[in-house]
């Protein structure tokens, strides 16, 4: 019998991180001992165009192979997605959506079509671009998703950041731990 699997979908468009942020999370997990998985769906006629990436973490070996359709969270880095796809198509019940925006979660419910207290938003643009230099949205919702999750810590995540781009510039691991970090403080929501 299959662990208890949670399942984390991510929407965005080809060029703001969405394949690295599925991954990152997920190695970052690994870090503290879960089962992963990290993928995307895109090709490469894709950039700019909506495109999604999904994360598995378990107790135990995860032995499903498909996309996510039902997934427990749902991570949105771009917010002109709302309202044009379906980001919460197949949500569970009570599973969480957590927004880069600077509007207000209560505000977003109402968008998304589900109760106030499932909706997190963080402006991961604006901490990407005045911690990182760049609008790269994708560093600062890792942040906010480790903030409302709950299971993964940010030590983890900066040893992911370390093994993946520490050979080649320590500025930009920093800069990118920053950025977690202001996430994980700014995250807004009922249970943030």
């Amino acid at each position: 019998m299959q662990d208890k699997i949670l399942e984390i979908r991510w929407h965005g468009r080809g060029g703001q991180g969405v394949k690295t942020a599925a991954m990152l999370f997920a190695e970052a997990a690994f870090e503290g001992g879960k089962f992963i998985q990290g993928f995307s769906d895109y090709g490469p006629e894709r950039s700019g165009a909506p495109i999604q990436g999904f994360t598995r973490l378990s107790d135990g070996p995860i032995t499903l192979h498909n996309f996510i359709t039902r997934p427990d969270v749902v991570v949105v880095l771009d917010p002109t997605l709302l309202g044009n796809v379906a980001v919460t198509e197949g949500l569970k019940p009570g599973g969480k959506v957590v927004v880069n925006t600077a509007r207000e979660p209560a505000e977003l419910a109402d968008t998304l079509g589900v109760d106030k207290e499932q909706v997190f938003a963080v402006d991961a643009t604006k901490i990407s671009l005045e911690v990182m230099g760049r609008d790269m949205p994708n560093s600062p919702m890792i942040g906010a998703l480790v903030k409302v999750l709950g299971l993964v810590e940010l030590p983890w995540v900066n040893k992911t950041f370390e093994k993946k781009f520490g050979a080649k510039s320590q500025k930009v691991v920093d800069a990118n731990v920053a950025a977690i970090k202001r996430a994980y403080d700014e995250v807004r929501g009922t249970a943030a």
